[in-house]
């Protein structure tokens, strides 16, 4: 394989979250600090401490695939379906060789809904009435082959699963295919579907979520001194990836380009971040590193930021480590509108960087009300300030001590 370092460029972006339906929607909402989540409405949630999540509120997924497609399909890949329609219009007009482009779509849990709805069969009917389509709907490769399928993708196809890092390691391992010459093109990111019983139970039982039920809107705080938790969310953020030579010669428009990413590892604890976020700042270094540039180019990291206690003090305190005590580059974390996508989280947050480098605009932290004093960094607290931005860092970060730092450029010729 190629070792000239080609230059990898987005060509084309997805999203579908509480926050919107398309990318500009979704823009539009978290650039001016509007959460998307709400109430829980998806089943009856009195019995769990928490109630509130970021819902697809209206969302049909026959517009995006007919009627016998979605009855075969889990709630997480109708959503990368969804996603996929958006990116791929960058492609319209373009006959492209299928060989050339490769699906690389995350997921940290897969389709737990359709699991909860088969075993709920097996215990009240018995085995025979388990779906013939319950393992292709449930395993958490399936949105990426799923896609392929429909767009004819013959390039390599797989998923990253490593939880909340999920499409962060999707996007980085497809940047780094596409670097060295495995593929000219990959249609990457992650999707998830996991507001269901099961799943909120679990992360209640965590003690992980917030349960500020009474202000729904106020619910997710990264960074405030008032934070209880996270607030889980459901979607899909996907984006087409390019050999900077493949997309001249077809003419596509360029966002952006991804000049670096650091991948590492906590070897910590199952859920808590290693002690002063050592993972995240080797991450982020080595993402600097390898775009080969000065932390202080840095003008803006899109955050973590969950909103929980640990998560955002590590993540605080990793960030100074890289940049600095004084000044720094500006922090915001968009959880604070999407809430947290899971295994799709990484898959929105590229997205809003490039838009924050496109529109030369960061985007807030919503409900940052009071500024956790362990928390210090050049927050954006609630509304989003204009700025020129060369370059824009995504963090991301999952259960396991997984980390994922990824490195975007104003695109120059």
């Amino acid at each position: 394989m190629s070792t000239d370092g080609r230059r990898v460029v987005v060509t084309g972006m997805g999203l579908v979250s509480c926050c919107g339906k398309s990318v500009e929607e979704n823009w539009k909402n978290a650039s001016a600090g509007i959460p998307g989540y709400d109430s829980i409405k998806a089943f009856d949630v009195s019995e769990y401490s928490s109630q509130v999540a970021g819902e697809v509120s209206d969302f049909d997924p026959l517009e995006y695939i007919d009627r016998k497609e979605a009855k075969r399909m889990d709630r997480s890949a109708q959503f990368a379906m969804a996603a996929a329609v958006e990116v791929m219009k960058s492609l319209d007009g373009f006959d492209y060789d299928g060989k050339d482009i490769g699906t690389v779509i995350a997921s940290g849990i897969g389709g737990i809904k359709t699991f909860e709805t088969q075993h709920s069969n097996l215990i009240h009917k018995g085995p025979s009435k388990i779906s013939p389509f319950f393992i292709p709907m449930m395993i958490a490769d399936i949105a990426s082959g799923l896609v392929s399928i429909r767009y004819g993708l013959k390039g390599p196809n797989f998923a990253t699963v490593s939880a909340c890092a999920s499409a962060g390691h999707g996007i980085a391992t497809t940047y780094m295919m596409i670097e060295q010459g495995y593929t000219r093109a990959v249609l990457g990111g992650g999707t998830e579907g996991t507001i269901s019983p099961m799943a909120l139970g679990g992360f209640c039982s965590m003690k992980a979520l917030s349960t500020r039920n009474d202000d729904p809107k106020g619910a997710s705080r990264p960074f405030d001194v008032d934070r209880d938790g996270f607030v889980m969310a459901e979607g899909s953020g996907l984006v087409l990836l390019e050999d900077l030579e493949y997309a001249r010669a077809r003419g596509a428009k360029i966002h952006a380009e991804l000049v670096g990413v650091g991948l590492t590892g906590d070897a910590h604890h199952i859920t808590s971040p290693a002690p002063g976020g050592v993972g995240a700042v080797n991450a982020m270094k080595m993402a600097v590193r390898d775009a080969g540039i000065d932390p202080g180019q840095i003008g803006y990291v899109n955050a973590h930021g969950t909103s929980t206690q640990y998560n955002d003090k590590s993540e605080s305190e990793a960030i100074r480590t890289v940049f600095g005590d004084k000044g720094g580059p500006h922090v915001s974390s968009t959880k604070s509108c999407s809430g947290h996508m899971l295994g799709a989280a990484a898959g929105f947050e590229f997205i809003m960087c490039v838009k924050a480098i496109l529109e030369k605009t960061i985007p807030p932290t919503a409900n940052l009300d009071n500024i956790d004093p362990e928390c210090q960094l050049n927050h954006v607290p609630k509304k989003s300030i204009g700025k020129e931005l060369e370059f824009v860092l995504s963090n991301s970060f999952g259960f396991g001590g997984h980390n994922v730092s990824i490195l975007i450029k104003r695109f120059e010729q």
